[in-house]
């Protein structure tokens, strides 16, 4: 007897159909399971049987035979458990065929016939939806996640015993319907209201956050370098429903969605340290898993003291922060990911950290500090498009009691800067300023008369790049949009210059 059950299997953040065949035939018992499995596959072998037996349902005997296809993809994971179980069942007419008819089917089972959570269920449920399949059976755990998509109803099961139940009609199951969708407010541990002093520091991190841009703050010990970057998500818009579901996608098939309800409400916020390896940051190992580029896609990628990260991980950076993607190439696995995120990174301008600083003395010898700077190399400088100089925050500062801009409302202004951006690019197939390729800079960012003589002048002054003339233009189309303004001007052009002031102070 053949029993045949639908289910979805991974490739990078994507799900792809997998038909699952069940062959029962009479002959000596055996167990054989062909399609490329891997080694937790081959082992639910054990989990489905004993599963079948506590559940006190019928484990037959005789020759079984699983086939996975398509046979020349390899299969990963305990996602097939369940949907074995239910074809070895369906073979040994337990369960009727046609109960499965038009259902996918997913979900790993424990010995005594639990159903247990899998990864990667939101991109699966997405090629379910994509197959025409009107009934998605999976775990409990992961029912909130896969309910968001639309026209497919979403069962969730306990165990074994109550998917059959189900399935022969002697018990009801209703679809889980998903809540309404409302993004929350990032939760940043720090308000832009807390965060004394650094007024330019933080008009910087307002321009980046307005058009996506990269950010680099410089600066002694204990200036707020790191209190700025932890208050950006704070001001960062919120994310909309496709791009919660664009990151859910990425944060599933890595099983980040631990203790998290449906699918993910907020930018992400990533902050690696600097030990972190280029396979960590980028992604890798066996499987072309994602790395922290793309699980902070849409979101902050932090990286503090930039320097002291190696010199490999730091130019692994320069793909995704160009085409906001990476691609990931293994000998068994090869996948394309999202990676479009603002970089936001910190450094001292030295190896003491007081260079340039007014209130402590430098140690460090001009050999040292001129060695230290150039661990980053002029290319990786010229991808981030504003740099910033922070100086120490004075008594006064600190202990001012002026009330300063809470998150919320620079957040209002962001917004309103980024609707600005996407109603202007809706034919261009881009969201935000620094998403603009160099032909349509030149479409949307050109300066009027007095804007061009200042940055012809700063490109001389400044031997500023082709690469790095691009970025001044698009902050300054930001610092345009901020204002409301529909040309770019002197004042926004000379504003975008500044930020380039800090390469000419500690680097050239």
């Amino acid at each position: 007897m053949l029993g045949q059950v639908k289910s979805c299997g991974l490739s990078g953040i994507n799900g792809y159909p997998v038909e699952i065949e069940v062959d029962l035939s009479v002959g000596l018992p055996s167990y054989d399971t062909v399609g490329l499995p891997d080694a937790a596959v081959r082992e639910s072998k054990e989990r489905v049987r004993s599963a079948i037996i506590n559940s006190k349902l019928n484990y037959p005997d005789g020759r079984l035979i699983i086939n996975l296809a398509p046979a020349a993809t390899k299969k990963v994971g305990s996602v097939y458990d369940l949907p074995i179980a239910l074809g070895i069942l369906a073979a040994n007419q337990i369960i009727p065929k046609s109960a499965l008819k038009d259902t996918v089917v997913f979900g790993e089972l424990a010995l005594n016939g639990d159903v247990r959570p899998v990864y990667g269920v939101l991109p699966m449920a997405l090629c379910a939806r994509s197959m025409g399949c009107k009934k998605l059976i999976l775990p409990e755990a992961n029912a909130a996640e896969a309910s968001h998509i639309s026209d497919i109803e979403v069962i969730p099961v306990k165990n074994l015993t109550q998917t059959c139940k189900f399935l022969l009609h002697r018990s009801k199951i209703s679809p889980l319907k998903a809540e309404d969708w409302n993004p929350d407010t990032y939760s940043a541990l720090v308000d832009f209201s807390d965060i004394k002093g650094q007024q330019g520091a933080k008009r910087a991190a307002i321009v980046a956050a307005s058009g996506g841009h990269n950010l680099l703050m410089v600066g002694a010990p204990g200036t707020g370098k790191t209190m700025i970057a932890k208050g950006i998500p704070g001001i960062l818009p919120r994310l909309t429903f496709e791009e919660a579901l664009e990151v859910t996608k990425i944060h599933s098939v890595v099983n980040m969605l631990e203790g998290r309800s449906g699918i993910i409400t907020q930018r992400p916020f990533r902050s690696p340290h600097h030990s972190a390896s280029s396979v960590s940051l980028v992604g890798g190992s066996s499987n072309a898993s994602p790395g922290e580029v793309s699980l902070a896609h849409l979101g902050v990628l932090f990286l503090d003291e930039f320097p002291e990260f190696k010199k490999d991980v730091m130019e692994a950076l320069r793909e995704p922060i160009e085409d906001g993607k990476i691609t990931i190439t293994r000998a068994a696995a090869k996948a394309t990911y999202p990676a479009d995120f603002m970089l936001v990174a910190a450094m001292n301008p030295c190896p003491c950290g007081y260079f340039g600083s007014r209130q402590k003395p430098c140690t460090c010898s001009r050999y040292q500090v001129k060695s230290y700077l150039q661990r980053i190399s002029g290319p990786m400088l010229d991808r981030i498009d504003i740099h910033v100089e922070m100086s120490e925050v004075t008594y006064s500062e600190m202990t001012s009691n002026v009330q300063l801009e809470t998150s919320e409302s620079i957040r209002s202004k962001i917004e309103n800067a980024r609707a600005i951006q996407k109603n202007r690019y809706k034919n261009e197939g881009i969201m935000i300023n620094a998403q603009l390729p160099p032909g349509l800079v030149k479409k949307y960012c050109l300066p009027d008369e007095n804007g061009a003589k200042l940055i012809r002048r700063a490109m001389d002054v400044q031997a500023l790049s082709p690469r790095a003339y691009d970025r001044v233009l698009k902050v300054a189309r930001t610092v345009a949009d901020l204002e409301g303004s529909t040309t770019v001007s002197s004042i926004h052009i000379a504003e975008a210059i500044q930020y380039r002031n800090v390469i000419s102070k500690y680097w050239i």
